[in-house]
């Protein structure tokens, strides 16, 4: 039976021969149930067969189709699922057909957890024979809903459980090339970049990376996702990201540009908390935002704050809590510098 067929052409079990020795097992909700539910015909009675064979324990290929219905009933039984994974096992059925009723039913139903467990569980029984299907079906996915967290949850545990890193990061970068804004897809290329085995690792990375993340920037300063992105390059090396130059430029650049200053403003903010010296070209750009109303005397990290609370009105009280404990902030994370200095040293 095709999982898309209208349930109109289905036969009720009491009619079909082959379940005439079966005795189905209704719902139990009690003598006075308060709020009953309204289930179809159709509903009721394939759960109460499928309750009977169930409470039998039977592992036969009528069971496996009445899971099938069952499914194609309610895709979130999770019950009828793992019985179904009972039966599968009992009988030996070609796991690969099993890939295709799955894909049959995840077809509509994109977001159900219990399908997405049972294909993992497919793969993890095919092991690598499963692999380039699993990405392709991840990708059909994402054509449709690229930020589907349940594909791309399954997509990381093939990676990192059956192998296929050869082409992520390319698939990566063709999915930021379809659309730079797309967070899901540069959440992915971190993750290539420090799980692959196959690149070296982050502080292997990360020159090529600083490079094409400030490329980014400069193209669209006003997306928060190559930003988020060129702080996690550094992460736990904050002297390096003090002292790396591409990020000083990128910063000058959006900086005096007619461009969405937030995010640059934003990220020089926690540079100078963390030690950074800027350039004087860096302190007249900030100089050339500033507010009127701001006295010529005030600190740099407060000009920053300032030019904020009116850049970014939403988070106008978070900018002026900023501004009034920036002296604290600052002492705070040069401190954690040298700390994670010491240890990395140790």
């Amino acid at each position: 039976m095709d999982c898309r067929e209208v349930t109109k052409t289905r036969i009720p079990f009491k009619e079909r021969s082959d379940w005439a020795d079966v005795k189905p097992v209704p719902q139990d909700d009690g003598p006075c149930p308060v709020v009953p539910i309204a289930y179809t015909e159709d509903f009721s009675e394939t759960m109460d067969y499928f309750r009977a064979i169930y409470v039998a324990d039977e592992r036969s290929i009528r069971a496996l189709q009445l899971t099938s219905e069952a499914i194609q009933l309610n895709p979130g039984n999770y019950t009828v699922w793992q019985f179904r994974r009972v039966v599968l096992e009992a009988l030996g059925v070609d796991l690969h057909e099993e890939l295709k009723f799955v894909d049959c039913i995840a077809g509509e139903n994109t977001k159900n957890y219990q399908i997405w467990h049972h294909r993992r569980w497919l793969a993890e029984k095919l092991g690598a024979d499963a692999v380039t299907n699993e990405l392709e079906f991840t990708k059909k996915i994402f054509s449709q809903d690229a930020k589907n967290y349940h594909a791309w949850s399954h997509r990381q545990w093939v990676l990192q459980a059956l192998g296929g890193w050869e082409e992520e990061l390319a698939y990566c970068q063709q999915l930021l090339d379809d659309d730079i804004y797309n967070n899901s897809a540069w959440n992915q290329r971190y993750f290539v970049i420090t799980r692959s085995p196959l690149l070296g690792g982050l502080v292997a990375m990360r020159e090529l990376e600083v490079n094409y993340t400030v490329q980014a920037i400069r193209a669209s300063p006003e997306n928060e996702s190559p930003w988020r992105y060129l702080r996690g390059l550094f992460k736990n090396d904050t002297q390096s990201l003090v002292q790396d130059s591409q990020v000083a430029s990128v910063l000058l650049d959006v900086l005096t540009s007619q461009n969405s200053h937030v995010h640059a403003l934003s990220f020089l903010l926690d540079l100078l908390c963390h030690g950074f010296e800027p350039s004087q070209e860096l302190k007249s750009a900030v100089d050339a935002l500033t507010p009127q109303s701001c006295s010529p005397d005030l600190a740099l990290t407060k000009k920053i704050c300032s030019i904020l609370e009116h850049a970014d009105p939403m988070r106008v009280k978070y900018w002026n809590w900023r501004k009034s404990t920036v002296r604290v902030q600052s002492a705070q994370s040069q401190n954690a510098d040298r700390l994670a200095n010491l240890s990395m040293q140790g």
